[in-house]
């Protein structure tokens, strides 16, 4: 596994900046954000899986997930954590952007949580790539609020298992 860590920052009160470099090619990185099937492999903190996932990955295309809790250790097994993200930009390998939001499991937007609109930038660095990502919401309430749900902790998980799935690919 690589030595490359989570780096954040808060910038004007309501924006985070997540960066990380991963040792994979720009296309292969960008690629494991575009299908399920990949997502299924990685995404959500350690001790969750992605049982639910349904994608249309294109611009004004949308994806909704469900994480679930699979560690009987932790307070929240068996519990299903749900999402959706509504694609606003895709430039292929350089840039994912959408609108990120809790909802329930039909799709519903929840209304007492933040939304956020989120930017991935891919930034082709030869045999790695930096992973930038800009998360923007309302206002300094909305981004502790967000913050407050382990978010970081939640990223860094989840870009330590995307990690681990790359070194596995490579070999």
């Amino acid at each position: 596994m690589s030595q490359n860590q989570l780096i954040w920052h808060i910038e004007n009160e309501r924006i985070l900046i997540m960066e990380r470099l991963f040792d994979a090619p720009r296309e292969k990185v960008f690629k494991m954000f575009t299908d399920t099937e990949y997502l299924k492999k990685f995404w959500g903190p350690h001790g969750f899986e992605l049982p639910h996932s349904k994608m249309d990955f294109r611009e004004d295309g949308e994806w909704h997930y469900g994480m679930q809790s699979v560690d009987t250790s932790q307070e929240t097994f068996g519990m299903v954590f749900w999402g959706k993200a509504n694609y606003t930009e895709i430039v292929e390998p350089e840039r994912i952007a959408y609108m990120d939001y809790f909802s329930d499991q039909t799709g519903r937007v929840d209304p007492d949580m933040p939304a956020s609109k989120v930017t991935m930038d891919f930034m082709d660095l030869g045999n790695q790539t930096k992973l930038i990502s800009k998360t923007e919401l309302e206002d300094a309430d909305a981004l502790k609020s967000l913050l407050d749900t382990g978010m970081i902790g939640g990223i860094t998980e989840t870009w330590e298992r995307l990690d681990k799935l790359l070194e596995k690919q490579s070999t």
